[in-house]
């Protein structure tokens, strides 16, 4: 089941809401329903779900409705139509206490301007959500200072907001909302406001917390770079409409139409496509149970001048060379071991191409894309040029017949 499931949410601002409905379902526009009616549509009929544990993008231009509907999704806003699912129980028939309550105990918010409280120091605004709910002071400044040492502000407890950096004070805020331990984090253009440098420490920072509390986010933001490094999905909005949900390689390889193409055409894909990406499948040799003659004779079928060794467990060992092999069988020797170059360049399978470019530049071979040590892929240039061009080119499931990368 989904953490959250929002099923033709609909906000329309003004009086006249059902003649406004009318328009919508006849599959009027935005600029039609506003002409006809002086209605403005917020939202138009969203549906998608959201799974638990993951980071939900939702970007767009300004006007495009993704502040309003984060505001839907915890009530601030009254929807026009359609209904907002959290755990299986629909808010919509919540009454005021039990919606209280869910926004408190289950959802921490996150805004563009900090919000904190000049007069608190650091660890008194952290309290501040605790506070509210009555919670004993011996209990909440126990649970402010766990989240304060969570976004890394150890020592800065009886400073005040005006003695910290922009960079700082969001992660008070960002400490705030995790005192209450809400199953779900909504942030609306949380890092909008920082420097860029500053910006991407933010990014740094809440994924590195991802890791660690596996947190439902819901993140607005207008920058498509900040939702293509963050998001492990992504739902572009478009006067109020959903136009396209999906990862970030599916947004950038799979536009939907030509608003999202033209969305994406200036994005660095160097920055956001990783090895998996572009990796394809190695020709390999055991060397627990291959000699020299097997390794020479799979590099001639592959037209190989070298190739991976591996052991029983598919861990990368290293690489031998033709010559190296050649000379072994001239001597009249079995043993590969003595011939392994154990100096291969390697990367994670969620290395960014952007960050393995020095290496595919210099290296002789192919990068190996190594996970808990058993090599997964190789990386040769054709397939990161292939890549980046955004031409289709699908290495997956065949050998490369070269190993210059």
């Amino acid at each position: 089941m989904a953490k959250v499931k929002v099923e033709g949410l609909t906000k329309v601002f003004g009086k006249k809401t059902k003649k406004a409905m009318d328009l919508l379902n006849q599959k009027k526009t935005k600029e039609d329903v506003l002409k006809e009616t002086g209605m403005t549509v917020g939202v138009n009929q969203a549906s998608f779900e959201i799974e638990n544990g993951e980071i939900f993008v939702i970007m767009g231009l300004s006007g495009s409705g993704k502040s309003t509907i984060i505001r839907l999704l915890n009530r601030l806003i009254e929807p026009t139509a359609g209904s907002v699912w959290l755990d299986g129980e629909d808010l919509a028939k919540m009454d005021s206490k039990t919606l209280r309550e869910v926004r408190r105990k289950k959802m921490g918010m996150v805004f563009q301007k900090f919000g904190l409280f000049p007069n608190r120091n650091i660890l008194a605004n952290v309290e501040y959500g605790l506070e509210v709910q009555g919670i004993p002071k011996a209990t909440r400044k126990a649970k402010a200072m766990e989240s304060i040492e969570l976004v890394g502000l150890s020592g800065y407890e009886t400073k005040y907001p005006n003695e910290l950096s922009g960079g700082m004070q969001q992660r008070v805020g960002l400490a705030r909302a995790l005192a209450n331990e809400p199953d779900i984090l909504l942030m609306d253009e949380a890092f909008s406001a920082l420097d860029p440098l500053i910006r991407k420490d933010m990014q740094d920072e809440l994924l590195e917390l991802q890791e660690k509390m596996q947190k439902t986010i819901i993140f607005i933001t207008h920058d498509l770079d900040e939702a293509l490094r963050i998001g492990d999905r992504i739902m572009i909005m478009k006067d109020g409409a959903l136009v396209q949900v999906g990862t970030p390689e599916e947004i950038l390889t799979q536009p939907e139409n030509q608003y999202v193409e033209k969305f994406v055409e200036d994005v660095d894909r160097s920055k956001v496509l990783t090895a998996e990406n572009v990796m394809i499948r190695p020709e390999t040799i055991n060397y627990e149970k291959d000699g020299p003659r097997v390794a020479i004779q799979r590099m001639k079928d592959a037209g190989l001048s070298s190739i991976y060794v591996t052991n029983r467990a598919k861990e990368l060992i290293g690489v031998v060379h033709a010559t190296d092999v050649s000379r072994l069988i001239k001597e009249q020797k079995n043993d590969l071991q003595e011939i392994i170059d154990k100096d291969v360049p390697r990367v994670t399978l969620d290395t960014s191409i952007h960050d393995l470019m020095d290496s595919l530049s210099t290296s002789s071979i192919p990068i190996s894309v190594v996970e808990d040590g058993k090599l997964r892929g190789i990386i040769v240039r054709g397939a990161v040029l292939g890549a980046l061009s955004g031409t289709e080119v699908d290495f997956n499931g065949f050998n490369t017949a070269s190993t210059t990368s």
